[in-house]
């Protein structure tokens, strides 16, 4: 915009009006006025527009092409639930209006939470936590108040973690005041049973996991995990960051989970990333819903609803109800979809992950070659070996063939890792455009430029010098 900048122009078109004009001095104190004016572009209305609209054009999105941007499930959101969230009495509602003048959205509320239960086969839920992260904190509270409740002279202070967990999984048992044990995954990419029943003892709170696990397979010694865990008083928490891939055909309470997070803005039609508003209810069995944070909404016997605080609640973790207009669209897509629409989501995604892997098994290395879930993990080990080429090389070059890339170099047990998660909302002619690129890309790499993307607005930046090397801010004005 400094570069467009021209003295004079503006980007308004206020009339003149016949008000007198006014001393800065007289309305704001002199000390908080700057000696000069602040150094901003001058541009006319149609040069910004243009400006931001040409910056637009060079965004790759969840609506423009597919994202298969493993674990995250950046999947297409259909804008039915953006319509249903923008209606007045909905987007017009302000957080401090009292429950009487406020029915229908704790109606709203109250259903998407016997929704949610459904879906995980939980009890209770709450839907403060405003994205995945604050889910799992919130999770991990709750497990730490009901061990204190129940262990009051000793409660216990370590948590489990696969090493195949999500990233954020150790920062969260970190932030809750727990130290990590890491287990490690056996042969075929599950835990390995017999290293988690070794350092299971009554120190332990608990055991964080997804199902399936982030290399997109099926924990299939679920049950014997929650024995093992349940034995010592342990409690298993769910990260529901793959639930997209069991909707409406088995649920984490009947697997034995005790605490679920859901990730609304992956799973329930809530646009995902770009820095928008996300949620992560959590979901709880009957005998931890007293410490769910407050005020949760609830409906008494006359069919009025009201807020109402757990008896031990762990308090707010966020402000006011949450992100409540992302609670809107989420319950939108429940009921657009309906019970048999959310299992064919989970249905139409795990057929497109095992059709992808199938199609790139003889281009990549395929760590854990066997049927898959909603997402997979490849390896580029074998092109680095033989060419040079490593995953983020191949993750630039998809860009030219105009595919966001997968997920890099997660999970951190397999080399050069690629993670694809092709969601269900892609086409077969979109999937098939998608492993051609890829089975083009592998065939290329002898010979693979290694400056890629070369098509893009901006192309291969140096990221090492980049993290290095921090500029938080940038200024445009020319230097003398």
């Amino acid at each position: 915009m400094f570069e467009l900048s021209s003295p004079g122009r503006r980007s308004w078109s206020f009339r003149s009006t016949d008000l007198p004009e006014w001393d800065a001095a007289e309305l704001v104190p002199a000390g908080h006025l700057a000696d000069e004016p602040v150094p901003l572009p001058e541009l006319s209305e149609r040069d910004l527009v243009a400006h931001h609209t040409r910056l637009t054009h060079r965004q790759y999105s969840v609506d423009l092409g597919a994202y298969p941007l493993g674990s995250c499930t950046m999947k297409y959101n259909p804008k039915l639930a953006d319509a249903a969230a923008a209606m007045p009495g909905l987007a017009s509602v302000h957080p401090m209006a009292p429950a009487q003048l406020t029915q229908g959205w704790l109606e709203l509320l109250v259903e998407l939470g016997l929704a949610l239960g459904e879906v995980t086969g939980m009890d209770a839920v709450t839907l403060q936590p405003p994205a995945g992260a604050a889910g799992e904190l919130t999770g991990l509270l709750i497990m730490r108040a009901h061990h204190a409740a129940e262990r009051p002279d000793r409660p216990p202070t370590k948590v489990v973690i696969p090493d195949s967990a999500h990233g954020t999984n150790p920062a969260s048992v970190t932030l809750a005041g727990y130290s990590v044990v890491t287990v490690p995954s056996d042969d075929r990419g599950c835990v390995d049973v017999a290293a988690l029943r070794a350092v299971l003892d009554d120190d332990v709170a608990g055991i964080m996991l997804t199902n399936p696990n982030t290399l997109g397979l099926f924990e299939e010694d679920i049950a014997e995990i929650a024995g093992a865990v349940h034995d010592v008083g342990g409690l298993l928490y769910y990260d529901g960051a793959n639930l997209n891939a069991i909707l409406g055909v088995t649920r984490p309470g009947d697997m034995g989970f005790d605490i679920v997070h859901l990730n609304l803005h992956k799973t329930f039609a809530v646009p995902h990333g770009g820095g928008g508003p996300g949620a992560g209810p959590v979901a709880v069995t009957e005998r931890l819903a007293r410490y769910l944070p407050g005020p949760v909404p609830v409906r008494d016997a006359d069919g009025s609803y009201r807020w109402t605080t757990p008896s031990r609640s762990i308090g707010r973790v966020h402000g006011w109800h949450g992100n409540a207009l992302a609670l809107a669209r989420a319950y939108a897509y429940v009921l657009a979809s309906g019970g048999d629409g959310l299992r064919r989501v989970a249905e139409a995604a795990v057929l497109n992950a095992n059709w992808l892997r199938q199609r790139l098994r003889d281009h990549y290395d395929v760590p854990f070659d066997r049927p898959c879930m909603h997402e997979f993990v490849v390896s580029a080990a074998g092109l680095r070996r033989r060419h040079g080429v490593k995953a983020i090389d191949v993750a630039k070059r998809l860009l030219d063939e105009g595919f966001h890339a997968p997920t890099v170099a997660f999970p951190l047990i397999v080399e050069e890792a690629l993670m694809i998660e092709p969601t269900e909302t892609e086409s077969p002619q979109t999937l098939a455009a998608l492993g051609e690129a890829l089975v083009r890309i592998a065939a290329e790499a002898p010979s693979e430029d290694p400056g890629a993307p070369r098509n893009t607005p901006v192309g291969r930046v140096d990221e090492v010098r980049a993290a290095r090397r921090l500029i938080p801010t940038y200024d445009a004005r020319p230097r003398a």
